[in-house]
């Protein structure tokens, strides 16, 4: 009777060192794997290394943070406060790793009376060092009007390089000055259409020296030289 109650007692003590050995296990096994899956590293690619400075030092919030919980829309949320950003791409590296890859939008106007540049993606970017020709605008805008100006003008025949001022209106209508100092004046409809009128009378041999067309009117074309 004795060795039974000794046999079960050793059974009971061997259960429950099992137990707290699985346990511990368990515990570390978490800890490890919380450990192992914190971001400590970020890798930042594309821009200048000032600005990919910049955008390093406002997402190292999320340093230590788990790599599995942090959703890529929170790191998209903070970059994109920069007007420069054009494409962006974001990889996790596992265990710890985030890979960021952007693409810079390239300029193609100027803010008249102002160090502000015009991107490809409508926005307005500060930049004292570019040494680029570009036309200037003027005018109040958003970013939609000049988007959708834009899309017209890829729609054309012609591309930004061949204008020297661009003039945005309350109305929402544009005027244009090209490099050959002929103003185009614009509809508020039918812009690509009136774009490629234009083309063809500045390349007619009908309208040589022509510095005035204007298509404001429906069916109507005005020019001057």
């Amino acid at each position: 009777m004795h060795q039974l109650i000794d046999k079960k007692f050793k059974i009971i003590i061997y259960l429950l060192f099992l137990l707290i050995l699985s346990t511990t296990s368990r515990e570390f096994i978490e800890n490890q794997d919380n450990y192992f899956f914190k971001i400590n590293q970020i890798n930042i690619e594309g821009l200048s290394n000032k600005d990919n400075l910049k955008i390093y030092n406002e997402l190292n919030i999320l340093l230590y943070e788990n790599i599995l919980s942090i959703r890529k829309k929170e790191i998209q949320k903070i970059i994109n406060q920069h007007n420069i950003i054009e494409e962006l791409s974001i990889k996790k590296i596992y265990p710890s790793t985030i890979k960021i890859n952007i693409k810079p939008t390239s300029f193609i106007a100027k803010l008249s009376g102002s160090d502000q540049l015009v991107g490809e993606n409508g926005k307005l970017i500060k930049d004292k060092e570019n040494v680029k020709v570009l036309p200037y605008i003027f005018g109040e805008f958003s970013s939609k009007d000049f988007l959708i100006f834009k899309k017209k003008i890829v729609l054309s025949k012609f591309n930004f390089d061949n204008f020297k001022m661009l003039y945005f209106f309350p109305s929402k209508r544009w005027d244009i000055l090209t490099y050959d100092d002929i103003l185009i004046k614009l509809p508020q409809d039918n812009i690509s259409d009136s774009l490629n009128l234009a083309y063809k009378i500045i390349n007619s041999k009908d309208f040589k020296k022509t510095t005035l067309i204007d298509l404001r009117m429906n069916n109507h074309l005005i020019t001057r030289k």
